[in-house]
């Protein structure tokens, strides 16, 4: 029987918003709370989600994370009067060590190396789309509506969208909504294979944690591992990627869960992964 799904508590409104985290057995909840402002993206704020991401991979208990918003939408984008200095500056909200919440491999910045599956809603622009495409899985509520509107301020997306839009869509795909900065909607978003699943509102979170948890019960090398190689695949080229296969196979098929999935597999029983 399944447990009925159980909406996370956001923490006290902060003036420059929060992010919260929420342990639920072996996923980690990461919550946008700064819902009054359309949860625009404070530094503080930015700061906070790169300390989250480098706890999901940090701690060895987790082995996925969910990435969502409280409220009626899921990010407005970064709040500009607040981060305009840091731009100004070349400066960056999260510190130097952590895990890079967009994931660019910048000097200094560590890659997530877990899965990161994202649930949107409502209004998601800028820096909530390369969030979203940073991440591994996307589902998307029905009523939500996209941006990348960066030209219509002045400034140019530097979290990733001018790179993995055009991997994910295609050159024109991706020109026509970055340098119009328009407005587009969820059906548009899976055409463009930004988002893989699109449910009706309210449906995202609940949706986003129930494939959270099928791969959490996965082997967490195995899951690590395959990530990995799909990113260096698309990072690298295909060639590139092919050459890491024996050896990674030979060393997942020396580990205590590939022997738990053999030993499952004869006892025609669920496999208890460890992550040895």
């Amino acid at each position: 029987m399944n447990t009925p799904f159980q909406p996370p508590t956001p923490t006290p409104l902060h003036p420059e918003g929060s992010i919260d985290t929420e342990v639920r057995g072996s996923v980690l909840l990461i919550g946008i709370n700064r819902p009054n402002k359309r949860n625009g993206f404070t530094p503080k704020m930015y700061r906070e989600l790169g300390l989250a991401y480098t706890q999901l991979d940090d701690d060895p208990a987790l082995r996925v994370g969910v990435l969502h918003a409280f409220g009626e939408h899921f990010t407005a984008g970064l709040d500009l009067p607040t981060i305009a200095p840091l731009m100004q500056r070349g400066e960056k909200a999260v510190p130097l060590g952590l895990v890079d919440p967009v994931d660019l491999g910048m000097p200094g910045y560590r890659r997530r190396t877990k899965p990161m599956v994202v649930a949107v809603q409502g209004i998601t622009y800028t820096l909530g789309i390369e969030l979203m495409l940073a991440a591994d899985i996307v589902v998307a509520s029905d009523n939500c509506r996209f941006s990348q509107l960066e030209v219509k301020r002045g400034i140019m997306a530097t979290g990733g969208a001018t790179l993995r839009m055009a991997e994910r869509a295609g050159l024109g795909n991706a020109l026509l909504h970055l340098l119009t900065g328009d407005e587009f909607g969820a059906a548009e978003a899976l055409r463009l294979n930004f988002v893989q699943k699109v449910v009706p509102a309210g449906q995202a979170l609940p949706t986003a944690l129930a494939l959270a948890e099928v791969i959490a019960e996965q082997a967490p090398l195995a899951v690590v591992a395959t990530r990995q190689n799909v990113l260096k695949a698309i990072e690298h080229g295909p060639l590139v990627a092919m050459h890491d296969f024996i050896d990674t196979q030979q060393r997942l098929s020396r580990s205590d869960d590939a022997r738990e999935g053999v030993q499952s597999f004869i006892d025609k029983r669920p496999a208890h992964f460890t992550g040895r």
